[in-house]
């Protein structure tokens, strides 16, 4: 079984979180209904799986629940052995999504307290939108996203402990050893290849045949276009052109999509597009970064929905796509193959799988910095650039960037290949695989807790 970093979040909420109904919204294959699965049956006496979209393609026997007693009717039809109570069974409703009636229900589930649920779904932030009745306090949201590099380390037999003093030295700014260095790095390079989708991890653990695995990118890749064929008329043929598209656009000389590609039409812009890029982004299996020109913290407030990039969410089905079988491509340093836009995705699949809302730097005097993030312990702006090639101190547009007085920013993150850890100027360049320990303080929280001085007496 595959470590995940959301079980220990999974135990934490079912374990203390008694008034509230968690969402776990995903891409498919992501590995939700896995983990859930796992800790529903090692937590309660009684586990009741339900795969509501399945359910709707053939009985659709809970296409007629709009009450409680509705879903309790048909649920001791679905499973006829006893059930407990409030403590001791977890009804598990998986793709919910299939039936949105259903997430207006979980506020009256919630109040009764028969059982407990827990729901999942890939495509709850469409459902969401389009429910009237979102029974906000009485649900818990969560995402959850392919393996992130700490955890392939994990699947692939590195030691937390190893990691941990991979921490430390990240922490002190300190270079590892030149052979473990060569290690980490060989690894990096293999998760480039294979991905965080959990089906692709396990075919290379199986026998490291990638041929297997890259078979199982194109079956997921397939799959993730399906999806957006059932998406209505009218938007799901220009879903699955963007989503075609993004592999390509991130070849273009602003690595962005460009909106006249998308229907060969001139003069379109975001908005035309903006239930398209929903679609995509809210059902994670695409990553949205977003521009910013005047960067201030925090970032939400200066963001530019009109300038976007999108990555696909696993790197593995994006180098599948790019190199196929030829893992030379990634593997070795060819002249002719030029990284930057992998190595781009790879840090953008990190910072969100970390919790981080992804920005990046576009200004038409000074040029474009790969990714802006908020940073909370100095409440400033972090500004992040990827460089995969041996030039990794050129970058014109981050020096100007910090140049800007206005900005107030004198801090900056270069990560390539380089081993070797120096300062310049502000910016720290580091190993590429020290990304993997930027995080963001609610990625995931459990018992780690901040608490508030006392207020003093009046």
């Amino acid at each position: 079984m595959l470590e995940r970093k959301f079980e220990k979040f999974l135990e934490f909420f079912l374990l203390h979180e008694n008034d509230k109904i968690l969402l776990v919204n995903g891409a498919r294959q992501v590995g939700k209904s896995y983990i859930i699965r796992h800790v529903g049956t090692k937590l309660f006496k009684h586990f009741v799986e339900i795969n509501l979209k399945e359910d709707k393609e053939s009985d659709r026997l809970f296409s007629t629940v709009h009450t409680t007693s509705d879903l309790y009717f048909v649920l001791s039809n679905f499973h006829n052995k006893p059930l407990g109570n409030h403590n001791d069974t977890l009804i598990f409703l998986d793709e919910i999504q299939s039936y949105p009636q259903l997430l207006t229900l979980l506020k009256f589930l919630n109040q009764e307290k028969k059982y407990r649920f827990i729901t999942s779904g890939s495509q709850l932030g469409i459902a969401l939108s389009q429910t009237p009745s979102v029974p906000l306090g009485s649900i818990a949201i969560e995402q959850m996203y392919p393996l992130d590099f700490e955890e392939f380390l994990w699947a692939t037999g590195v030691g937390k402990d190893f990691i941990k003093k991979m921490h430390d030295n990240y922490l002190n700014e300190e270079a590892l050893d030149e052979v473990t260095h060569n290690l980490i790095l060989k690894r990096f390079k293999y998760y480039l290849l294979i991905g965080g989708l959990p089906e692709a991890i396990n075919k290379y653990l199986d026998d490291s045949n990638i041929t297997r695995v890259r078979a199982t990118h194109k079956d997921i890749h397939e799959l993730y276009r399906i999806d957006a064929s059932q998406y209505d008329k009218e938007h799901k043929l220009k879903i699955r052109r963007i989503y075609d598209l993004i592999p390509s656009s991130l070849e273009n000389r602003k690595n962005r999509i460009v909106y006249k590609d998308i229907e060969n039409k001139k003069g379109n812009y975001f908005s035309d597009y903006a239930n398209e890029f929903e679609y995509l982004t809210n059902s994670g299996i695409a990553l949205e970064v977003t521009a910013i020109s005047n960067p201030k913290f925090p970032l939400i407030e200066s963001e530019q929905k009109r300038l976007i990039k999108l990555y696909l969410n696993d790197v593995g089905l994006m180098t599948s796509i790019l190199y196929g079988l030829n893992v030379n491509a990634v593997l070795q340093d060819l002249e002719s193959i030029n990284l930057g836009n992998v190595y781009e995705a790879v840090v953008a699949q990190e910072l969100k799988a970390h919790g981080f809302t992804l920005h990046y730097y576009d200004n038409k005097k000074r040029g474009e910095v790969d990714f802006l993030v908020d940073d909370y312990d100095n409440l400033q702006v972090l500004p992040i650039e990827i460089k995969s090639g041996k030039d990794y101190t050129q970058h014109s547009a981050l020096t100007n960037f910090l140049n800007t007085p206005d900005y107030g920013i004198n801090r900056a993150i270069v990560f390539s290949n380089e081993r070797q850890i120096h300062k310049k100027d502000g910016i720290t360049y580091m190993p590429i695989y020290y990304s993997m320990f930027i995080k963001h303080d609610n990625s995931h929280a459990t018992d780690d807790s901040v608490v508030l001085p006392e207020l003093e007496k009046i």
